[in-house]
């Protein structure tokens, strides 16, 4: 048996607690796994947030040989006193953390004797490798899988990882082994239910400075193919009667073709699904955003981050505020809905960049906007940055508060919230909101 696991919340999150949506990733490695023939049982404590008494209870009757843990940087306590749990059950259990946290910052990870192993980058092929070493008990073949990291002689060896060229050779995601019917399969943009979550690109060519998506997933965009998607939606219909689609991740956009392909495939299936997607803003056109509304495009997330062009280049953004723009221009002339993200708090920015941040948001005037205070973590250039120049209030394990000689984080949190409150709360955006649901049940 192989026990995968989402550890619990960590309550005081600087971005709050996260909607709970299934673990896809733990779901793709799972599916791998399934597929070589190993017995795989997923614990989302994330959803559930059980205690470590009954973690170890659960660990005692399950019996594993092999625990993995996802951990974020957010998470890196929980995952530790997760690991712990688990050896002090069954002290011979091997334990395995992936993750972004253990990717970027794999020494920190297996600085704990209760953590035998990282996977650095994505899991389904490293995990497996790993899982049939460890059951054969060939662990000095160990040093040979690349996305590995381990102890050896005192020393923390890590072998690069190598990404996964072609991703339709990765099966669908496990989904049976979760819990379904206890997510919060909705979304605000899509009038249906349930929605689901898909992540059908890996990798980012860009670099921006606040991210860590180029360390976990590498720098080159690979993508599911058009086939392969509209396959795993009809299998989620069929199975677990999803009607929406959010598509997440910036890149979504970034290859024009297969957005097109995907687009036509949808609609010749004739699955009757809506769905939503993240894309850059200078990623989409008119004739691209007309194909997409036809097979079902209902929302479109843009992270803009700044509507100050010296913060854009600083964070090497590579957008401008005249593409963001033009994108919300465009996206409401075709009738599709549209939300932007914004981040307060950037080293260097002044009271009048995030003063032009909000006019920009005013002027974009799109369906929904948010502003998040910027907090640094591993992985991305600006933590470097701001450790190095001392550029934080207070850390919180390994998360940065920012702090400069303009702004502390209580003071971005009070602009943070002055800023929903003018924006997402005035009274159209209310009356707006309470017209739509009218709509929405006289539709019914």
């Amino acid at each position: 048996m192989i026990l995968l696991m989402t550890t619990a919340q960590y309550s005081k999150s600087p971005w709050g607690l996260s909607r709970k949506i299934p673990p896809i990733g733990l779901a793709f490695i799972a599916a791998a796994l399934e597929r070589e023939g190993f017995e795989v049982k997923i614990i989302d404590n994330y959803l559930l947030g059980e205690p470590l008494d009954a973690i170890k209870q659960t660990i005692k009757e399950t019996s594993p040989k092999i625990v993995g843990i996802t951990c974020s940087s957010v998470t890196y306590n929980e995952c530790i006193e997760t690991a712990k749990a688990v050896k002090e059950t069954i002290p011979d259990c091997k334990v395995v953390a992936g993750g972004p946290h253990p990717t970027c910052m794999p020494d920190s990870i297996l600085q704990h004797p209760e953590i035998d192993y990282v996977i650095i980058g994505e899991g389904e092929k490293a995990f497996t490798q790993l899982a049939f070493n460890l059951l054969r008990n060939e662990e000095e073949n160990v040093r040979k899988i690349p996305g590995v990291a381990y102890r050896h002689k005192g020393r923390i060896i890590k072998n690069r990882h190598v990404p996964i060229e072609n991703l339709d050779m990765i099966p669908s995601p496990a989904m049976q082994l979760l819990p379904m019917s206890r997510y919060e399969r909705k979304i605000e943009f899509l009038d249906v239910e349930p929605v689901d979550i898909m992540n059908v690109v890996r990798g980012c060519p860009y670099h921006c400075t606040w991210c860590n998506i180029r360390g976990m997933f590498g720098q080159k965009c690979r993508a599911f193919s058009p086939k392969r998607i509209v396959q795993d939606i009809s299998h989620l219909i069929d199975h677990y009667g999803t009607r929406g689609i959010y598509f997440i991740g910036d890149n979504f956009a970034n290859d024009e073709n297969l957005v097109r392909e995907l687009c036509t495939l949808l609609k010749g299936a004739k699955l009757d699904i809506d769905w939503g997607c993240d894309a850059r803003v200078d990623k989409i056109s008119r004739d691209l955003l007309k194909l997409m509304k036809d097979a079902g495009c209902r929302f479109i997330w843009f992270g803009v981050e700044s509507g100050s062009p010296l913060i854009l280049e600083k964070i090497k953004r590579e957008v401008t505020v005249k593409q963001a723009i033009n994108a919300a221009r465009l996206c409401k002339q075709e009738g599709i809905q549209t939300a932007y993200s914004f981040m307060l708090g950037i080293p260097g920015e002044t009271m009048k960049d995030i003063e032009a941040t909000f006019k920009l948001a005013k002027k974009l005037n799109p369906d929904w906007c948010q502003f998040n205070v910027f907090v640094a973590y591993p992985g991305c250039a600006l933590y470097e940055e701001i450790l190095r120049e001392g550029l934080y209030e207070y850390m919180d394990g390994f998360l940065a508060y920012v702090k400069t000689e303009h702004f502390n984080y209580k003071f971005l949190l009070r602009i943070q919230g002055e800023y929903h409150r003018k924006f997402n709360n005035s009274v159209s955006r209310v009356f707006q909101r309470f017209a739509k649901k009218i709509r929405k049940k006289l539709e019914r």
